[in-house]
């Protein structure tokens, strides 16, 4: 599959782009899985991406908590999961994953390949790569 959209960012202020053609391009999304090797900047595009869906809390990785809790200005809800300390799909489970996931609000998760299996289908793909010097970003 081609992926929609392509970005090369060379300074993390270009995230801010990449976050409203993210949120543009779905519309009708809630669920958003990030992939790529540790410093790329996943966590900085999410927190472009609440931004842009009107948060402003304090977005950071929930790499020990495994979910942080962000609120909207229009009392939506958004989910970020970091997997990347996950041991196994129990814990997923044991998490109520589900209760998230097909919640309607919005979830932003890190790490994904760890819980690949229990993506659901309308689970939008984000891949951040470093290239040449550059952060480049697909969807």
């Amino acid at each position: 599959m081609t992926p929609l959209n392509t970005y090369r960012i060379r300074e993390p202020d270009g995230l801010t782009e990449v976050a409203d053609a993210l949120i543009c391009s779905f519309p009708d999304s809630r669920i958003f899985a990030f992939f790529g090797p540790m410093g790329v900047g996943k966590t900085t595009l999410i927190k472009a991406v609440c931004n842009r869906l009107g948060s402003s809390d304090t977005v950071t990785s929930p790499t020990f908590n495994i979910i942080n809790h962000y609120h909207t200005n229009t009392e939506n809800h958004i989910f970020h999961f970091d997997f990347y300390r996950v041991d196994g799909l129990d814990e997923v489970f044991n998490l109520g994953y589900e209760e998230y996931f097909f919640s309607e609000n919005f979830c932003l998760i890190e790490w994904p390949e760890k819980v690949e299996a229990l993506l659901p289908e309308t689970c939008r793909r984000v891949y951040m790569v470093f290239e040449n010097g550059f952060r480049v970003i697909r969807f």
